[in-house]
This record gives structure tokens, sequence and C-alpha cells, in this order.
């Protein structure tokens, strides 16, 4: 089933009206299931990175380190994994990416690659059928960015210090 719905946005009543228009959104794609509904999100740019700052596009927040998937992202706080430098990035840490629909997923290991990722997290999106990418965090950047504006839903976790 094909169902197409036009919303448009007031800005100048603040964010209610943005839950708003997102919640009839929602409830014109429920019949169509969830799944549905995220495939049509794309991953927002990463629009500046700078030592111990990212922006995200359709984000107002800075991030020190962030999360980012099909229509949305976050601040990606190790305390809630125990996540250090080492042993790094656990599938603990990519769940939450995975669970929207990534196609790939763009792992930015810090500016002087300080943070390790574990071939036990490799296995893990491999085994979710995701494709990975793990660089330094700039040239992270330059590839999610890249996968983004072809279409592709591409997720990332980003370390933006050392």
């Amino acid at each position: 089933m094909v169902r197409s719905l036009s919303v448009r946005s007031r800005p100048d009543l603040g964010p209610n009206n943005c839950f708003r228009s997102l919640q009839k959104i929602l409830h014109f794609f429920e019949p169509l299931g969830s799944s549905s509904v995220k495939f049509l999100m794309s991953s927002p740019e990463i629009a500046s990175l700078s030592w111990g700052q990212m922006k995200v596009q359709g984000s107002t927040r800075t991030y020190k380190d962030c999360k980012v998937w099909p229509g949305g992202s976050r601040a990606w706080d190790w305390r809630e994994t125990g996540t250090e430098h080492s042993p790094g990035v656990q599938p603990a840490d990519v769940e939450e990416v995975v669970k929207k629909g990534v196609q790939t997923l763009v792992i930015g290991r810090g500016m002087s690659e300080a943070l390790k990722v574990p071939p036990s997290t490799v296995e893990y999106l491999e085994k979710q059928g995701i494709d990975v990418r793990i660089l330094q965090t700039e040239q992270a950047v330059k590839e999610y960015n890249t996968l983004a504006a072809r279409g592709i839903r591409v997720g990332g976790v980003f370390h933006s210090t050392c």
C-alpha cells in the first residue's frame, strides 16, 4: 500500500507544533508498520566537527561524542555502557543505532584513533547484516556524510577528541 501525506511546518508555533506534526505523520503511516516510517527518514548530515565538538543537522545541541541514525542523533555517553578507550566500542554502544534500521554503521575512533574497536563489536554488526566502517573521526565523518548524501541508511558513533 502506498500512502502520501503533506505536512506544512509552522516554525512560528514552536516545538509543540513539530511534535504534533510528527504524531500526525506516525498515525497516518501506522497501517504500514513502523519499519515503513523508519524507511522514510534520512540520515542527517554531520554539519561540523572540531576537537571535542560535533554539530548534526536537525539538532541544536553540540556533542562531544555522538550517535547518529536516520531521523536523529543524540549524545553518546560512555558511562551508559562503561566504555573506555580500551577495550573500546562495545556491541551495547552500537545496539541503539542498529535498531534504527541502518545498512551501514560508521565508527569514528577519535582524532588520534585512541578509541579501540574490538572484534566482538565488528562480529556483532556483521551478524546483523550491517556493513561496518571504522575510521579516524575526520575521515569517518566524511565517509558518513558521503553515504548519507547517496541516500544510504547510515548510522554512526563518533568520538571527537583523542
